[in-house]
Parts: structure tokens; sequence; C-alpha cells
């Protein structure tokens, strides 16, 4: 397979009523939440059928057993299911028995409906504990995808890092965990969705704007590169966003060298490129 000049990995974070169900949600926001599963990934799985392009869907594990129907065309669809806690959880507000927990029901229920162990993990919220990346590679997990210190380009996760105002910062040293990196901006969440500080009416284009600057300038400037873009049904899912993904996959198709593909693919195919070049695996 000839290296595409650029790789677009679009991946969507499956939460559907699992935050709902840990906080305790009222009956509104519950339905919000649905709407992922109802409407929005039946959606988006026609878009990706229409157009052949696999995915990644991160997803809790309270979403793969409730419901069934939805992890079902996931899997017909040729996406790769990966995790993203049970019930949405914060990893930094958890001990690390609690995280091992998660992760470890999480990477059987995977096994479960899929037949083979998840490969990716991205933490809910992209919240982290110090040694939460730690316990994701002791896992078995091959790559992460919740942190951002770049930006097309995978790294491997270092583990130990300290940081301290009395003795200022030694790093940690590099493991086997390779890093997906995302981004707030090529994050629809933030963008769309009402918060502390937004009102969640965000018009799609300039969300279009944002993400296609992104694009153009990694084709430009980062051959070889992914451009990692976080979606969540139940946010983009809805009518105006879907016609703006739309015209956003209808742009990258447009641009040569462009191909789609899962996360778990492309992240096989650096660890080959890299040990081919002296590194490891």
């Amino acid at each position: 397979m000839e290296t595409p000049r650029l790789t677009v990995a679009l991946t969507f974070d499956h939460d559907a009523i699992s935050d709902s169900v840990r906080r305790g949600d009222p009956p509104v926001k519950f339905s919000h939440a649905e709407f992922g599963p109802r409407v929005g990934a039946p959606r988006i799985l026609e878009l990706l059928q229409r157009e052949a392009i696999p995915s990644t869907w991160f997803v809790p594990g309270h979403t793969l057993v409730t419901f069934p129907e939805s992890i079902e065309a996931i899997l017909a669809g040729g996406h790769e299911l990966a995790c993203h806690g049970w019930y949405h959880e914060d990893f930094a507000e958890l001990g690390e028995d609690e995280q091992r927990g998660i992760l470890e029901r999480c990477v059987t229920a995977v096994r479960d409906v899929s037949g083979m162990a998840p490969h990716g993990h991205r933490a809910p919220y992209w919240a982290l504990g110090s040694r939460t990346l730690e316990l994701v590679e002791a896992a078995g997990f091959a790559y992460d995808s919740s942190l951002m210190a770049d930006d097309y380009a995978l790294y491997r996760v270092r583990h130990g890092d300290v940081h301290t105002v009395a003795d200022g910062t030694r790093f940690g040293a590099e493991g086997a965990l390779v890093e997906v990196p995302v981004y707030w901006a090529l994050d629809d969440w933030p963008l769309f969705e009402p918060g502390p500080g937004r009102d969640g009416l965000a018009a799609p284009s300039r969300v279009l704007e944002l993400w296609l600057g992104e694009l153009r300038y990694a084709h430009e400037h980062a051959p070889g590169g992914l451009l990692t873009v976080t979606m969540h049904p139940e946010c983009v899912g809805r009518g105006h966003r879907m016609a703006m993904l739309e015209q956003f996959i209808a742009a990258a198709r447009a641009m040569p060298g462009i191909a789609f593909e899962r996360l778990d693919t492309y992240v096989e195919r650096w660890q080959v490129d890299t040990l081919g070049q002296g590194g490891r695996a």
C-alpha cells in the first residue's frame, strides 16, 4: 500500500447515556444523550457506508451492553471498537485499583461483542491520573488517544514525568504505548454543545472553517501524517452538523493523496515503519 499524503481518522466517542447514569441526570439530559444511539449513530454509519469510510468508535462499557444493536451496526460496517471507560468516568478522580478494574472490564466487554481485544483507549474527558497511561499500557492496549503533545504525528507515551515547583521538571522514560494526539479545536463537543462560557449555538460553517484549516495545513506540511477528528453521535449527528460533516468529507476527497483509516490500522503501519527505521514496534 502506498503511503497516503495525509490520513484522516474520523473517531466517535459513543457515550450514549453512560455519563447520565453515573451522574443521575434529569430526563432532558438523558434524552439528549439517547439521541446518540437512537438517531445520531445510525445517520453517521449510513454516511460512512455510503462514502466507504472506515472509522474508530470509542465506546464506554455501559453503551456496549445497553445498546447492542448499535454496537452490532458499528461492527457490521467494518469499524473499530475501542475503550472509553465504563460510565464515562473521570479517571483523574479515581484510584489506581478503580482505574485498573474499569480497563479490565472494558477489555472483556469489547472482546465479548467483537471476538477480539481492543487495541485503542481514549480517556473520558481526556482526563488522566498521573499513572493512568501506565495502567493502559499494562492492560495490553497498543495506543491511547487522549494527549496533545503533537498534532499530526504519533509518538510514544512517556511514563513517570515529575513536575514540582521546588525541583522543576524531570521527564520519565518512553514506554511501548503509542499516542494518537487529539485537540479541542478538532472535537465537536466544545464547539457545538452548551457548557461554561458557551451557548452551544456555533454555526457549522465556523466549525467547518476550523477543520478545513487543519486539513489543508496538515496536507501541505505533514506528509504521511494523521489528522484525528473527535466527534460524538449525539452532537455531530444533528441534521445541520451532519451536513457539515458531509462537506468536510467531500473537501478531503477532493484533495490529492488523502485516505480515511481506522486508528488501529494506522497505528499498526506506523509501528512497522518505525521498526524498519531502527525503532521499536
